[in-house]
Order: C-alpha cells, then structure tokens, then sequence
C-alpha cells in the first residue's frame, strides 16, 4: 500500500469517527429520532444483533418469545367484538393481542423477518377497520367505560403496549399505511382515554398513569407533541365535579391537583419510592410509570424524566422490591392479591429499566436472573450482559422504614426483618381509593411463609365465574373493614367510620423505628385520629435471645380515650390450632359476631373469659411451631372467630382469627408476644421444640410517661422492655424506679436483663 491511500483511509477512518462522534453527542442532547426509538433503539438493535448466542438469560427470553409468536402466526388472530368482563373471551383475547403485537414487534427488529413485522401490521389493520364501529362497551360498570375493553384502564394497557409494537415496525409501513393506522385508530383511541374520559384521565391513581403513558407512548411514536403535552400535563379546561368518585369509593380529583404524569409521579410516591396504594398496585403502575420514563429517556431525554423529584422513579424499583418476603411475594397492604410476586411480567421491566438507568445496581441482577429472563430491548441486554460478565451481587432485604406521602410526611411502613422473620407494621396514610380502614396493623412473615395474616382483598383477578374477575362487594363491607386486621376496633365500628372521605384525610405518625441493633430492633407509632377522643399507640419488636434459636415479637398496643369504650384487638393466625392454656366453650352451632363493620362476615365459633394470667395459643404452620402469649385482665373475652358469615356465594376464605375483648374501659393496654419454637417431621414423625419458651409476660409499669413490660423465659432469665411513651428523643436520659428497682437509660426505650 502507498503512502498516498494509506494516508486517504487515516482520512477516511478520522472522517467517519468523527461523524459517528457528532453523532452520539446529538444523540444524547436530541435523542432517538429514528425507528425504533422507544425501548427498543436503533443502537440497541446493532449491539443485541451483534450478542446474540453469548448472552443466555437474553438468547433464552427470545428462544421463548420466538417459539410463542411462531405459533400464534401460525394459528392466526382473532378481533373480536368486545361483549366481557374481566376474564371473559373477548376481553382476555384483546388483552392477548396487544401483548403478542409488542413481542412479535421486538422479533422483527431483533431478527429482521418481516414474518413478524406483517403480523402486528394485519392485526393493527384489523383494529383500525373495527374501532371506528365500536361503541362504548356494553358492560355498564365502571366509571369511565372503554371500548375494546369494560374499563379505560385496559384500553390504555393495549395502547401502551401497541404503541411499542407500532414503533417497531413504524419503517415496515408505508407512509400512507401509518396515515391510516394514526388517522382511524390511534388518534381517536388517545382522544377516547383522555379528552372524552377526562374523569379517568386526570386524575392522580394508577388508572391515570396508566392513561397518561398509552397517551405519551403513541405520541412519541408518533412524534405528536400535543399528545405529548397532553400526557404530560393532562386534558386541559376541563371542568370537573370535585363529588365525583370511581368505584372504589375514591374521589376522583381534589380541587387543585395538579394532572399528567407527572403528576402521577409527584403525589402518590414519597421521597423514598414508597407508593401510597401499596406494592400490590405499585407493582401493576410500575410498569407504565417506567416504560413511559424508559421512552422519554430514549426519545426526549431533554425531560430529564429520572432526575424528577430526586429520581423518584428509580428509587422506587428498590422500595417495591423491599417490600416483598423472602419469596419475592409482595406484602399485602391495601387491596392486594396473595401470592403477588416479583416474578410478574412487569417486574422483570421494572428490574431491567432499573438496572440501565438506574446506575447499574449489581444486586438487582442477582433478583433478574431469579426472574429467569429478561425484556427483549436495550435495558434486557444490559441486564444480560451484567449477568454474563458477572457483576451479580445478592440484593439484601434488610429492615426498613418507607416513607408515605409526597414530601414523605404522612407516616409510614416499617419493616423489622431478624433471623427470618419479617414484620410488616402500617402506619401510613389511607392509600386512595384501594386504601383500607387498619392504622397501626401488622403482618408477620417466617422464612417467606406467611404467620400472621393480612386478608388482603376479596376478589379473584380475572376469574370470570367470580363478578367477571372484578372486585367482589365483599372487599367493601369485609376485606376494607378494621375488623379484617391484626389492629384495634372500637364500639364493632371501623376506623375512620369507614369512610373514605374521613380516612383519606388523615395519617397515622412514625414514633420510633430504631434496627442498629441486629438483636433487638423497635418500631413505634401512633394513631389519633382513627376513632375521635382515642389515642393508639402501637410499638413492636424483634428480640434476639441468644438462648433460643428464632427471634420472637413483643406487641405493645396503648388505648386511651376519653369515653368508655369497648376495644376488640383480632388475632390473624394461620395454621392448625395445638393447644391452649385456657378453657372455652366451643358452640354447636357458630354464631354470627355481629351486624356491621364486617363483624357480620365473622362466626363466633368459641369463647372465653379470662382470669387475669397469661393466655396461650399454640399452632402448626407448614410445620412449623407457633405461640402466641398475651397479657390479660380479669374478665376479658377470648373469641375464636372464623370468615364466612353472611357470605352466600362463598366469596371469602373462611380463616381464623383470636380476637381479644375488653369492655367498659377509658383506656386499654394490650401486650402479647409470638414465638416460632419448633419444627415437626411427618417423615420422622417427630416434634421437636414444640412448645413456647416464654414463661410469664406481665406488664410491670404502665403510666402516661412509660410502659414496662416483663419477659421470663424457661431458662429462669428474664428481660425488662421499657418505652418512653411522650419523649421519643434519642438523646433523652430517663430514670424510672419499679419494685424497688431504679432504671436509667438514654433515647426512646431500653432492652435489659433483669437481675
């Protein structure tokens, strides 16, 4: 080669780094201009073709895909006009569609077959022939109908979907093929969720967000910038009746909330990424909260979308994932399904986006690779990538507190995880329209099975046969009620009223969560408005006893009031009843606990009194061994009470509950504590450690100053637990004398061994 072409390619080769150089700068400031330019990226695109057979988490997810779309082709589609519920035909087919189009639309751009491409452009054909002649659906029940589906809500899940599939085969199309699609189909089906169902489109509640990205999905797809706008800031000059509530009993819009999505991500998420409907509906918003912020970071990274509100977002993907068991199965505050988990479709988005632009977290690899695959797009390699170089590290859940509202001011959930179990304590505001009446509740949870239960909410999610999948009333006059929780009811009526209007104006406060001490971890609240004239006060806590295997609960609960009242403290277990140490008289036949409230969803099956001493219950859990110890006054009721009352269509589980009852007092104290024990073999056949370790528990002080409670144990040792109950300062020096005895310590409370 001579000397003149050698230095034509040094020009060349510095011309076209140049050029590629220029081009990633405009790229960062102007984003993805091109096609596919959402979540999958013309980038992305080069450099998944380029990994393909050497990334396995990834070649695995699109082997799967590949198998699953080839067949579906295959088979051919079907539009169907609308007529179902939730888990009807059409409505699980149309939700079917809009999957299969978003995952056949990544195939054609990751494979380059316009087998795929062809596809997703029949079926969109297909749509836009038929919406036009759609009326809103028939089923009358929601508050904002749709067309292809009995909610706007689902119309939007289609739409967020569909617009990715649109964007992935947006250069298959011709010009005049787009004009159509965006003429007949997705223009009107934007217009429809927003400027014709403003009631669901602005509003600050999973619906919205949901709303709001379909809206800004297709508009980036579509580079709309009005839609865009709409989206982002909400259907403007819109009048709305500030009475108006959807049909969960929430309102619709406060007078001067603000709309949009971002909106949507302002309100319900404190600073710490807590959403205040709970995980359960985090989980379901996570989705289209981070798909949409994916997007907008790919097309218009000018927004800055996850530097909003401190970057809220990705904060968010670590909160909800705190708030799952040691089975990845989320927590059950507010309306909530069991056995909700991370291994949901929108949790390995919610991981993989949290993992490319979140600052590539090494432990949320480590939670991908349990998920076992990955999305098909720029954050699914990334997160694949991670996983082949070995960069995964264990995400550890350890005990945490999260805040709730959005300046992280209206309470909180605390989490004391030790040696296995996991506490779950509520005291946060009431959660919107899926919130439930149960301030200072509490679930607890051993090695991800759950001990104490939280109900969660009455409805099979859709399951045709039970209301068309939807939310059963069940979830009103039981699952919502006070009395369906591990927390305290007065007179048999619901904090609150019941009322949302009330509830939703309130929020309990943190008092103490203190876990610097693996051994002994406390956390603390209070609740004065839930029942006017009555203060609550509830503090648990983990104790590690180094001569016992497992931690054990200490459940401090503190009433006062100014009037006489009947208090009921209901008891969750699950499992198979032991033991007790106290005699009851089971009845022949159940009856009914009483008329409102959810009382009258509840049998009394048995009942005692008590005299004073300590009440134990003894029960097998998956074989494991459970006591629960309380605290008791001469002539409190014991109750075992069982769900199922005044339920004719068997809608609800018919579990247990211990509810403890004092009457005709001013001011109650409830102490008990909960021991896992011991273990049983139906293999071996053998129980071991089958009984509870603790002695005695007895309250030794108890004024409006301080609480003190007495903890002896087999081994002839004991312990005091004192808690400040007015000055929860951590530097605050106490001296308390009882029996005889003189106390001091410094901060809110102390832990000692009583000599």
């Amino acid at each position: 080669m001579n000397i003149k072409i050698k230095i034509s390619l040094l020009v060349f080769v510095l011309v076209v780094f140049s050029c590629k150089e220029k081009a990633l700068v405009n790229d960062e400031q102007t984003g993805n201009q091109g096609h596919p330019s959402l979540i999958l990226t013309e980038q992305g695109v080069k450099e998944i073709r380029a990994n393909l057979g050497s990334i396995p988490i990834f070649d695995k997810t699109l082997a799967a895909t590949k198998q699953e779309i080839d067949a579906e082709i295959e088979q051919g589609f079907d539009v169907p006009v609308p007529k179902d519920y939730s888990g009807g035909y059409t409505h699980e087919t149309h939700k079917k569609n809009y999957i299969l189009m978003q995952k056949a639309g990544a195939l054609y751009q990751i494979l380059d077959d316009e087998k795929y491409a062809k596809f997703v452009k029949d079926m969109l054909f297909e749509y836009a022939k038929q919406y036009p002649t759609w009326p809103i659906h028939p089923k009358p029940r929601s508050y904002a109908r749709g067309k292809l589906f009995w909610q706007c809500l689902n119309d939007s899940n289609w739409l967020v979907y569909t617009a990715q599939a649109y964007d992935c085969i947006y250069n298959y199309l011709t010009e005049e093929e787009r004009n159509t699609l965006e003429t007949d189909l997705f223009k009107p089906f934007a217009d429809y969720i927003s400027k014709e169902n403003p009631q669901f489109f602005n509003r600050v509640h999973n619906h919205a967000t949901w709303g709001n990205a379909a809206v800004g999905m297709i508009a980036l797809a579509m580079d709309d910038d009005e839609l865009l706008d709409r989206a982002l800031n909400g259907v403007k000059d819109v009048d709305f009746d500030p009475n108006e509530k959807d049909n969960d009993g929430g309102y619709i819009r406060k007078d001067g909330q603000q709309i949009g999505f971002y909106a949507n991500v302002n309100e319900p998420f404190s600073p710490d990424g807590y959403f205040t409907e709970g995980p359960y509906y985090q989980r379901y918003a996570s989705y289209p909260f981070l798909i949409f912020a994916q997007a907008l970071q790919n097309k218009k990274p000018e927004h800055k979308v996850f530097e909003f509100k401190d970057g809220v977002l990705l904060k968010s993907v670590n909160a909800l994932l705190n708030l799952s068991d040691a089975d990845g199965e989320f927590f059950l505050l507010n309306d909530a399904q069991k056995g909700m988990s991370y291994y949901n479709s929108s949790l390995i988005s919610t991981v993989d986006i949290g993992y490319h632009f979140g600052g590539n977290n090494p432990g949320l690899l480590s939670i991908a690779k349990k998920q076992g695959e990955v999305t098909l797009d720029d954050a699914g390699l990334a997160v694949a990538l991670g996983i082949k170089e070995g960069k995964e590290k264990p995400f550890v859940k350890k005990s945490i507190e999260l805040s709730d509202g959005a300046n992280g001011d209206e309470g909180a959930v605390g989490v004391l995880r030790s040696g296995g179990l996991e506490l779950v304590f509520k005291y946060t505001a009431h959660g919107l329209s899926h919130g439930h009446y149960d301030k200072l509740s509490y679930a607890l949870f051993d090695d991800g099975d759950e001990v104490v239960q939280d109900y969660g909410m009455a409805r099979f999610v859709n399951i045709e046969q039970k209301g068309g999948g939807n939310y059963l009333k069940e979830n009103t006059t039981w699952a919502k009620q006070t009395i369906a929780h591990n927390t305290i009811v007065q007179n048999e009526t619901s904090q609150f009223q019941g009322k949302y209007d009330i509830g939703s104006q309130y929020h309990s406060n943190g008092y103490i969560f203190s876990v610097g001490n693996d051994s002994l971890q406390v956390a603390s609240a209070k609740e004065e408005n839930a029942y006017p004239g009555t203060k609550l006060h509830r503090t648990v806590v983990t104790i590690k006893d180094e001569d016992y295997d497992k931690p054990y609960v200490l459940d401090i609960m503190r009433v006062s009031s100014q009037n006489s009242n009947q208090y009921d403290l209901p008891f969750y277990f699950l499992g198979h009843i032991m033991k007790t140490n106290f005699e009851y008289s089971k009845y022949d036949v159940p009856k009914i606990l009483g008329k409102s409230d959810g009382y009258q969803h509840l049998y009394k099956e048995a009942s005692s009194t008590s005299n004073g001493e300590n009440i134990q219950l003894n029960w097998l859990q998956n074989n494991k061994f459970y006591t629960y110890t309380a605290v008791t006054s001469n002539n409190n009721e014991i109750i075992f009470g069982r769900i199922g009352a005044n339920d004719p269509e068997f809608n609800l589980r018919n579990e247990q509950t211990l509810i403890l009852r004092k009457k005709n007092v001013n001011d109650a104290l409830f102490v008990s504590t909960i021991e896992s024990h011991g273990t049983y073999s139906p293999v071996s056949e053998l129980a071991i450690n089958a009984y509870s370790n603790i002695a005695n528990l007895s309250v030794i002080h108890n004024s409006k100053e301080y609480t003190a409670v007495l903890i002896e144990t087999n081994n002839d040792k004991s312990k005091v637990f004192i808690i400040s109950n007015e000055n929860n300062d951590k530097d605050a020096a106490h001296k308390l004398a009882i029996n005889d005895k003189e106390y001091t310590w410094k901060g809110p409370y102390i832990l000692i061994e009583n000599k």
